[in-house]
C-alpha cells in the first residue's frame, strides 16, 4: 500500500502540481509580463494586478511547494542518496531535485516577497517597488531557464530511479 501511495499517487501529485507550477511560470514570463505592460499603457492594468496576478501567484507558490514535497515523497528513503549525490544511480534525479529546490527558493524568497511590494500587498515606496519588480523579474526568468534542465534531469532519471529502487 505504501508503494502505491508513495510511487503511484505521489508521482501523479508531483506531475500535476509540477504542470501547474511550470505552466504558471511560463504564463507569467511569456503572457503576463507583456499583457501587464500593454494594460499599463491604456490604464486597464488594475484588473490584472488586483484580481489575476494575486490569485495566480497563490497557485504558483503553493504548486511549487507541493511539487517539491511530492518529489521528496517519491524518493522516500532514497532522498538523501539523490539530494546529496551519494550514489551514482541518483545523480540525474539529484540534479533535478537541486534545480527544483533552487526554483522553490526563488519563488518563496525572491519572487513572492517582491511581488507583494509590486502589487501593493505590502507597503513600499516607488523606489522599493522598482527594485522589487527587477528582483522578481530576474528570479522568475532564472526559474524559466532552470525549468528546462530540471525537466530534463527529472525525466532522464526515470529508468535509473526504477532500477535503483526495484533492482
Amino acid at each position: 500500500m505504501m508503494d502505491f501511495v508513495q510511487l503511484g499517487l505521489g508521482r501523479w501529485l508531483h506531475v500535476l502540481a509540477g504542470v501547474m507550477w511550470i505552466g504558471l511560470l511560463y504564463y507569467f514570463n511569456f503572457v503576463n509580463v507583456a499583457a501587464a505592460a500593454e494594460a499599463a499603457k491604456d490604464g486597464t492594468a488594475a484588473g490584472i494586478t488586483k484580481h489575476v496576478v494575486p490569485r495566480a501567484l497563490l497557485y504558483f507558490r503553493w504548486a511549487a511547494v507541493v511539487t517539491w514535497l511530492a518529489g521528496a515523497m517519491i524518493l522516500g528513503v532514497h532522498f538523501l542518496d539523490a539530494f546529496f549525490f551519494l550514489k551514482p544511480a541518483y545523480y540525474p534525479i539529484g540534479m533535478g531535485a537541486w534545480l527544483g529546490t533552487i526554483m522553490v527558493f526563488n519563488v518563496w524568497v525572491l519572487i513572492w516577497p517582491n511581488q507583494k511590494k509590486v502589487l501593493g500587498i505590502v507597503q513600499a515606496t516607488d523606489e522599493e517597488k522598482g527594485r522589487a519588480r527587477r528582483v522578481a523579474f530576474l528570479a522568475s526568468r532564472t526559474n524559466t531557464m532552470l525549468s528546462l534542465p530540471m525537466l530534463f534531469f527529472m525525466t532522464a532519471s526515470g529508468g535509473m530511479f526504477r532500477t535503483a529502487v526495484f533492482g
